[in-house]
């Protein structure tokens, strides 16, 4: 899915570019422009996921998953520099007189809207099947530069329609594109600084906790916490048992209660269980729900 990303953006990047050149629309160009930084984007994305997909080993003993995070956190800073070049650029053009807009650029930012919106459609599909932040920050993107179409459209829609005097709406809705391309850049950037930052996935342990709780001879969980990893997620859990359990019972129980929640929780690539006594007076603090 990030080839075609790749593809696509590099294809509407050449149209847009030469369109907004020849159809003296900066809107246009600004529109290239994010979608060049797009297909950078992509690469970066299509180099995280297959890094993120080499397995573990004895340097990295928990997989190399956090290429893919770090993909997305790039990408989203480039969107973030972009935006500043592209909101900078519309503040000149709008203050330095300049021809208006081709009526035919009008038609390229149509077609560009269509084919923007599909790829956002298929490629955010493909990242909530794969669970990949990286994949949802490419998909994001597109429609981002869906967006930013439709806003150029607008500034040339009002450019070509008043005619003498509004030249500039194209400008303004470059400047409109480049805010869009920011917020856009800040929201993709949350999902993989919490996947960086080992934030807690409440889900996945809620989940831990009830399955191992089912085991029988599991009096209780007392904590358990997990962190994300590529697509996969590491978990580590403390169960309480009888006191009177031999060291090889609690042993054999550890490995049932881990067969468990990996038989029901693919997405669990390991789980680290530590066994203590239970003691029926003992406060357990809640888990965050």
């Amino acid at each position: 899915m990030s080839r075609l990303s790749l593809v696509a953006n590099a294809g509407l990047a050449v149209v847009k570019l030469l369109a907004g050149i020849f159809g003296h629309s900066f809107a246009l160009v600004a529109d290239a422009i994010e979608s060049m930084t797009d297909m950078v984007g992509s690469l970066v994305v299509w180099s995280g996921l297959r890094i993120a997909s080499i397995p573990a080993d004895a340097d990295h003993p928990y997989g190399h998953g956090k290429a893919e995070p770090i993909a997305a956190l790039i990408v989203s800073m480039m969107l973030i520099g972009a935006a500043v070049g592209i909101a900078a650029q519309a503040i000149r053009e709008i203050i330095v007189p300049h021809h208006g807009p081709a009526a035919f650029t009008l038609w390229v930012l149509v077609g560009v809207v269509v084919v923007k919106e599909t790829m956002y459609r298929l490629v955010r599909r493909a990242a909530k099947r794969e669970h990949s932040s990286a994949a949802m920050a490419d998909a994001w993107h597109h429609r981002g530069d869906a967006l930013t179409s439709a806003a150029a459209a607008i500034g040339i829609s009002i450019a070509l329609l008043g005619g003498e005097g509004y030249q500039q709406a194209d400008d303004w809705a470059a400047l409109f594109a480049s805010a869009i391309i920011l917020i856009n850049a800040l929201r993709i950037m949350a999902a993989p600084m919490r996947e960086l930052m080992d934030a807690e996935p409440v889900e996945i342990t809620n989940d831990a906790r009830k399955l191992a709780e089912s085991v029988p001879d599991v009096v209780r969980v007392e904590k358990v916490s997990a962190r994300k990893s590529g697509q996969r997620y590491w978990v580590d859990m403390h169960i309480e048992v009888d006191p009177d359990m031999t060291v090889q019972q609690g042993h054999a129980l550890a490995h049932q209660v881990k067969d468990v929640v990996r038989a029901s929780m693919p997405n669990v690539e390991d789980l680290l269980i530590h066994v203590e006594p239970a003691h029926e007076q003992k406060d357990h603090p809640e888990q965050p729900g």
